[in-house]
């Protein structure tokens, strides 16, 4: 039995900072994309996605939270990208 057991504790967990919070990391990454096309950007955004997870799971985040997590991130990046493009509509 673990000492937090005994003690009628549960085991702490550990709370991980949203990739939603990454604001730097959304921004880039959607710059990115926008730059790229084709597989070049599929290829980006595998290694970008593979990336954050393999550190949320080092981290020892849950992999079902990490699914999540990323999955928070990817529309946080689309909605980055969908504002870049509103504001070239605005200037075009």
């Amino acid at each position: 039995m673990s000492d937090f057991a005994a003690n009628g504790q549960t085991a702490p967990s550990i709370a991980f900072f949203p990739l939603t919070g990454r604001r730097d990391l959304i921004r880039r990454s959607a710059v990115e994309l926008d730059r790229l096309n084709g597989h070049h950007a599929v290829n980006y955004w595998r290694s970008v996605c593979r990336s954050l997870g393999d550190e949320l799971l080092a981290l020892g985040c849950p992999e079902e939270e990490m699914r999540v997590e990323i999955m928070d991130f990817q529309a946080a990046v689309q909605a980055e990208l969908m504002w870049l493009h509103r504001g070239e509509e605005a200037r075009g």
